[in-house]
């Protein structure tokens, strides 16, 4: 019962911080829900706190961090995913490929660790944010990885909503050109929003979709992290397939199958009107939560000591990204 309460006090927190986050994000979606949830948890982490919230933080941080992955989902339409998604397919492994393999090599001559190699790596390729929640329990990262991460993705997120739509004007691109660029080269979906919007309605329109459809590949790519974590766990010893099973066990992210129910649900079981919205909508303010915890438990000194070399990495990839995504357009 003692647990249990101790657990609720720590959600009670992170519900707290995360109140003023969101509606500041709402306020300002340049700099998001997220991240300010994350600043907030790292202000607050400088005072002193009782042990008794220590239970519900972690909890929050990883559990309820992977929960709001699946909610996410409900606001998935899978027809729309599919038709601008078979039209973008090539596009978006090319995009992908590349970035990864910037990162990673990139990562290796910047001797960043590898967590944190892989959060912005992914967090770059995909969607941002969501990415690195999603990627952060697979591969057991720890909360400084994670701040050191999101902070990375949130400066070039913002250089984008205002910096990409200068850019379209001044290439003379069409809107479905642009629509296209920014959805597949711009991280998170508020600075998609913002960019493509800028840009034209039209172009906005299709830079969400094609966002929506890099986020599906959330599913593939954790998976392979999965694997991956498993095989180079230090308790992974040589042939032991059933000492292996059970790690892949413990590391398989069950949340992303959850993650791909909640859209099969959304696009074939009639629901409600707006209902599918407004669960996603709860998934987005508890990753709010989770960031808040994740900021709590943060060493903010250690973080700023080690931050050049990230957001080296981070306009890396960042640029790989762009370019990439810009030629084969």
């Amino acid at each position: 019962m003692q647990s249990i309460l101790n657990k609720l006090l720590g959600i009670g927190l992170t519900i707290i911080i995360a109140i003023p986050a969101w509606f500041i994000g709402e306020a300002f979606p340049i700099i998001g829900g997220p991240v300010l949830g994350i600043l907030f948890g790292m202000v607050l982490a400088f005072g002193k706190r009782s042990v008794v919230f220590d239970e519900g933080i972690k909890y929050t941080a990883k559990k309820l961090l992977q929960y709001s992955i699946i909610l996410l989902g409900f606001d998935m339409n899978l027809y729309n995913i599919f038709k601008v998604g078979g039209q973008t397919l090539a596009l978006m492994v090319f995009t992908l490929t590349i970035t990864f393999g910037t990162a990673f090599v990139a990562g290796k001559l910047l001797k960043i660790d590898p967590k944190t190699n892989i959060l912005i790596g992914v967090g770059t390729a995909i969607c941002g944010g969501s990415a690195i929640a999603a990627t952060a329990p697979v591969i057991r990262a720890n909360a400084e990885e994670v701040a050191r991460s999101i902070s990375t993705i949130f400066l070039f997120n913002v250089i984008a909503a205002f910096l990409f739509p200068l850019l379209g004007h001044i290439l003379g691109m069409s809107d479905h050109t642009f629509g296209l660029w920014a959805g597949t080269a711009i991280n998170d979906t508020s600075s998609v929003v913002a960019a493509g919007y800028a840009f034209s309605n039209e172009a906005g329109s299709l830079a969400v979709i094609v966002k929506l459809t890099r986020t599906l590949m959330i599913v593939p790519i954790t998976l392979v992290l999965a694997i991956y974590t498993s095989r180079n766990s230090p308790k992974h010893h040589g042939n032991d397939k059933s000492n292996e099973s059970y790690i892949m066990g413990k590391i398989f992210p069950w949340f992303v199958i959850g993650f791909v129910a909640a859209s099969i649900v959304n696009t074939f079981i009639p629901m409600p009107q707006g209902m599918g919205a407004s669960i996603a909508q709860l998934g987005k303010f508890i990753i709010i939560m989770a960031m808040a915890a994740i900021g709590l438990n943060t060493n903010v000194i250690k973080l700023v000591k080690s931050g050049t070399k990230p957001i080296l990495l981070g306009s890396i990839c960042w640029l790989a990204l762009s370019l990439a995504s810009f030629s084969i357009i």
